[in-house]
């Protein structure tokens, strides 16, 4: 059994949206402000679908398929 990850990171951004790099980096940011989180603080795959609409089925698919 394959353990998915559970953050994501603006590469994965990239890929799920179809949208830069750069893109995944500031909507990271984004996410942290409306979490309430720290520069530092890692963002979670619910976290991730929560915030953009995605389902969270096709962030874990996706996380399972890279991973």
């Amino acid at each position: 059994m394959k353990i998915v990850r559970a953050c994501i990171y603006p590469k994965d951004i990239q890929c799920i949206t179809g949208r830069s790099e750069r893109y995944g980096r500031k909507l990271l940011n984004r996410i942290k402000i409306h979490f309430g989180k720290e520069p530092y603080q890692f963002i979670t795959s619910e976290e991730f679908a929560e915030y953009s609409g995605i389902n969270l089925e096709i962030v874990n698919e996706y996380l399972r398929k890279v991973s």
